[in-house]
């Protein structure tokens, strides 16, 4: 029960932590205030009015007792602002350090699976090719069923290869390309990938871009994977690829669940996923997303979120002038 409730609870606990620290402050300020005037008043009271000096020392003391509460004010609030500043930025770090944590151990658990399923469904595949003579059509489907299975332990390890290089400042090498060619290409193998998926595809021709070819075909491939994966059966993904205003833009849609606006941005986080490894069926790591983003801020393009017009998502990636000296 703590475990799962494990960032609420230190949230409750360090924000009453915090109001105490600061309850305290105010207490202290009153029993100083208090203080000086009793310590103000005990010296006002021993003065002797027939002094000459009388009103030069009573008014010595007003201004005294007005000093010190001048003082207490001045350094609670340095203290509090100090305290407050300190205490958001000690929050903050261990909240990202409590979710970072909790997405690497789904990470963990997810890649556990995503290896491990590939690997038996492959292994499972050529033991039954080994010991049966099959018939060439039940043949061919089961070398299909090896070799997709094949593509997803491959994708996996270019993205688990690719965001450690990206964050290890990955020079981007930037040449002109066919992006419709690249588009086509990439598309042209989800279609024999999935022959029963239908597909809405509209790719303007000879769309140039000055890109890493490596690292956009990573960031196509991983859009049209989530848009498979998240539509349902018989349901229509979409590739649209135009030029308008010199710019480029590619939608690639679905017609799944959707994604909540307040989840918009954070799917774009690395390891984060929507729902918690016990809950959600789809596969993935939590990588993907993160990686389209990161490739697309190194291309000086724009990656967002909207709705479907019928139902799911559409991810529109918008590339900037296409200039060599970008």
């Amino acid at each position: 029960m703590f475990k799962k409730n494990r960032l609420a609870i230190i949230t409750i606990v360090y924000w009453f932590l915090l109001l105490y620290v600061i309850a305290a402050m105010v207490f202290w300020y009153t029993e100083l205030e208090k203080q000086n005037k009793q310590m103000i008043n005990h010296q006002l009271s021993e003065l002797k009015l027939d002094d000459p000096a009388f009103n030069d020392r009573y008014d010595a003391l007003l201004s005294e007792q007005k000093r010190k509460s001048a003082q207490y004010i001045y350094e609670g609030v340095t203290f509090l602002a100090l305290i407050l500043s300190v205490s958001v930025f000690v929050y903050r770090a261990v909240r990202r350090q409590i979710t970072l944590g909790e997405q690497q151990k789904n990470f963990m658990m997810a890649i556990t699976h995503e290896l491990k399923t590939p690997i038996a469904i492959t292994k499972l595949n050529l033991e039954t090719l080994q010991k049966h003579q099959l018939d060439e059509g039940r043949r061919q489907k089961l070398i299909q069923m090896t070799l997709q299975e094949a593509d997803r332990l491959n994708t996996l390890a270019s993205n688990i290869l690719v965001s450690s290089q990206l964050e290890q400042q990955r020079a981007v090498i930037r040449e002109e390309l066919d992006f419709s060619d690249l588009i086509k290409s990439c598309v042209s193998d989800f279609m024999n990938r999935f022959p029963d998926r239908s597909w809405n595809i509209s790719i303007n021709p000879e769309c140039e871009l000055l890109g890493d070819a490596f690292l956009l075909q990573i960031l196509v491939n991983n859009l049209l994977e989530n848009a498979v994966k998240y539509s349902p059966p018989g349901s229509t993904v979409g590739c649209l690829l135009y030029e308008e205003n010199d710019r480029l833009t590619l939608k690639i849609s679905d017609q799944g669940s959707g994604i909540p606006d307040s989840e918009k941005k954070k799917v774009f986080q690395k390891f984060y996923r929507i729902g918690s490894e016990q809950t959600r069926s789809a596969k993935g790591t939590g990588l993907g997303l993160y990686l389209c983003k990161k490739i697309a801020d190194d291309h000086k393009a724009s990656l967002r979120i909207e709705n479907n017009d019928s139902r799911g998502s559409v991810f529109i990636v918008r590339f900037e002038k296409r200039r060599k000296d970008a």
